[in-house]
């Protein structure tokens, strides 16, 4: 090792012995090059080191007002596309423009800017129902086709009868895809949700009831800007929700701090089913390699699946 090396090495691992102390949970520091992605690992025994190209990444992203003002800021998109490259597929939410075309548009600078790999999943606009209307926002999911494979278009869920969302949560069923281009039997359906702060807790109840009427084969992954705590949801009523038992992971913890703002608030979650959480490598975090809130007020949160060989 070189010594210009070797006090960053040093720096490194005393920093992660004062964390572990006091918070808990480390902050893997890659030695070289310096790290794009904060890994934080919360389990007990060491993690598997899996090569990059065995994993399935996966992030989800509340882009603040995604809409024409933002996308004609080259310097913001060109940031986005910088940090949806760290992934093989983010689940985008606050998607607003009524014209529809910031997603297509995003999805050339994507495929422009990074790889010709990227390709999407749009909803219609969420919030269909008239007392939702001015609400309304869509969601996208951008993939690497070269990794996964959606088995259809994705549709909203039909909030038509029990109108308990105000923007009904976007499902979407992919297929994994093998390092040799083979489509596997490995499948997984995503439930994006941005729910409307003041009725947080009422949305992520109808939410667990979604899931338990969703087939059971379906290894869900629910994930979204949930606004799953501070003035919106305390701990004890997070505790109440039927996917708050040992059948679901959910991978963020109550302590984490998911916003750019000087308030810490676990908003942004990601939850798993026990089917899908046994392809779960135990790698997540949250990506911090942001220049602020000009891009969003939510940092991108990821965790990654095993690729099935």
């Amino acid at each position: 090792m070189s010594q210009q090396k070797r006090p960053y090495l040093v720096a490194s691992i005393i920093l992660n012995i004062l964390l572990v102390g006091h918070f808990g949970y480390a902050v893997f520091i890659e030695e070289n090059p310096p790290p794009e992605v904060i890994y934080i690992d919360r389990s007990v025994e060491p993690l598997e080191q899996l090569e990059r190209e065995d994993t399935i990444r996966i992030a989800t992203f509340n882009i603040k007002i995604f809409g024409q003002t933002k996308m004609g800021k080259p310097d913001v998109v060109s940031e986005l596309v910088n940090i949806f490259d760290r992934y093989d597929m983010v689940s985008v939410q606050e998607i607003k423009d009524i014209n529809q075309q910031v997603p297509y548009q995003f999805l050339d600078e994507l495929r422009n800017g990074s790889s010709s790999e990227w390709s999407m999943q749009l909803s219609e606009r969420s919030g269909q129902q008239e007392d939702d209307i001015g609400g309304q926002e869509q969601y996208a999911i951008y993939y690497r086709s070269t990794i996964v494979a959606p088995t259809g278009n994705g549709s909203l869920h039909n909030d038509t009868l029990l109108d308990e969302f105000q923007r009904e949560p976007f499902i979407t069923e992919f297929s994994a895809i093998t390092k040799n281009g083979v489509t596997s039997d490995f499948k997984f359906t995503i439930v994006s949700l941005h729910t409307s702060p003041t009725v947080a807790v009422g949305e992520l109840n109808a939410l667990a009831n979604l899931s338990a009427n969703l087939p059971p084969e379906l290894n869900l992954i629910l994930m979204g800007d949930f606004n799953a705590d501070c003035d919106y949801a305390a701990l004890y009523e997070l505790d109440l929700l039927s996917i708050r038992n040992e059948n679901h992971t959910w991978i963020v913890p109550d302590n984490a701090d998911t916003t750019v703002s000087a308030t810490r608030c676990a908003y942004d979650r990601i939850i798993l089913d026990e089917d899908v959480a046994r392809s779960y490598t135990g790698w997540w975090g949250i990506d911090r390699e942001m220049s602020g809130g000009n891009v969003s007020d939510h940092y991108p949160v990821w965790f990654e699946l095993r690729r099935p060989n």
